[in-house]
Formats: structure tokens, sequence, C-alpha cells
């Protein structure tokens, strides 16, 4: 199955007031295992950066301003993700500056049913935890130390990891080990059924004591001094 996971870095926190999205970064897989595919771009935004926005990301308005428009890029970006799924944190902040721009170029937005979110995966998972980005790479021991500010790329990198151990990890290995298991059980299973069916047929051999050893064992049990029992 292939999933595109991605993340965004944006001038604010609401598109409706103005806001517009400056980086997406994009990672390809296919059956939870990176391919080496990624779609990675900055935009000038057409507006100014606020200070606050630019502490989180470190994107400066001079910066972007030589970064092409997202128009310009927006048909490379849908060839790219074509009809997978998209996995985001939070996906519904990502999914509404990427809706945002399509339709300021007059592009069909994406869909939500293609919305996988992995805060929602996470509170499932580990209800009353800490849902953040940083939190899940601590609880699942995923090095984050290059990680200065947020960028869109390396945050996909790291989401990319996070998801993968919220659906199932290294559990996933452990599955299929299991399955191979239940294999080579049944087939030594099926090796004995045939050597015993092949054979020739012998009657059951009798188990049970005799008269005879029953009275030795009681004479020798009486000749026994101090036994434990006694």
């Amino acid at each position: 199955m292939r999933e595109i996971v991605f993340d965004t870095e944006t001038t604010g926190l609401d598109p409706k007031t103005g806001d517009r999205m400056v980086e997406i970064g994009c990672i390809e897989m296919v059956n939870l295992v990176p391919t080496g595919a990624t779609f990675h771009a900055y935009f000038n935004p057409e507006r100014d950066m606020p200070a606050g926005a630019e502490a989180v990301h470190g994107l400066s308005a001079a910066f972007l301003a030589d970064k092409p428009l997202f128009r310009e890029l927006a048909d490379e970006l849908l060839a790219f993700v074509a009809d997978a799924p998209l996995v985001a944190h939070n996906a519904g902040f990502d999914f509404g500056f990427l809706n945002n721009e399509l339709a300021l170029c007059e592009r069909d937005p994406i869909c939500t049913s293609r919305m996988v979110d992995t805060v929602a995966l996470a509170k499932r998972r580990h209800p009353g935890a800490k849902l953040s980005l940083d939190a899940l790479c601590t609880r699942y021991g995923i090095d984050r130390s290059h990680r200065v500010k947020h960028g869109a790329l390396l945050d996909a990198e790291l989401l990319a990891q996070v998801y993968v151990e919220l659906k199932g990890g290294r559990q996933i290995g452990l599955e299929l080990a299991a399955t191979r298991h239940v294999e080579i059980v049944t087939e030594v299973t099926e090796i004995i059924a045939v050597r015993q069916s092949s054979g020739p047929r012998r009657e059951p051999r009798p188990h049970a004591a005799s008269a005879e050893e029953l009275e030795r064992h009681r004479k020798f049990v009486a000749e026994l001094e101090n036994p434990l029992w006694g």
C-alpha cells in the first residue's frame, strides 16, 4: 500500500486569516517502508513572515522571496501524492493549509477521506500521554538530535518513523515470525503423521504392573529403614 507522510510550515495558524504555507515535505512509503522518494519545496507566501512563526521554523521573508509560488509547483506536488492516503501529525491543520493553497490556484481540494491523523492514532494507543511529535519520538527511541528547528521534510522523516511504530513497529516483524513458526510446526506435524501412517501397525503394549511386580515392590518398601513417609 502506497502512503505519503507529509508536513508543512506556515506563516501562522489559520489560512482563513491570510496565513500561507511556506514549505512542504513529503515522504513516500510502500507497505510502511520508505522508498526514498520525496517531494520538498519552499514557497514564496507573498506576504510578511511574523516573528513568532519565524522563531519556530527559521524561514524568513528574505529567504523565501526568490522561492516559487505554490501555483508554480502545484501540478508537480499533486502528481507526487497521486491518490495515496496522506499521513500527517494533527492532519486537519496541514490539510487546511494544503487545500487553501489549492483553492487559491483554482485546483480541486484533496478529500479529507484520504487523511490519516497520527495524533488520533497516538491518542487511541497511548491515552492520556503526551502526543507531540517530540514526545512520540522520545517514547519510541527515535533520534531527533539533529532537529534544531521545525522543518517540513525533517519532520516528515521523523513522523514516518513514528507512524511505523503506531502501526505496530517491530511487532510487524514478530507477526511474520509467528506466522513462519506456525508454518514450520504444521510441516513437522504433517511429516510425523506421514511417517506414522506409512509403517507397520503395532498393537499397544500394556504398561500396568503385574501382581508379581506389585508384591516385590511391597516387600522392598517394607524393608526400608526410617522412610520419609513413615
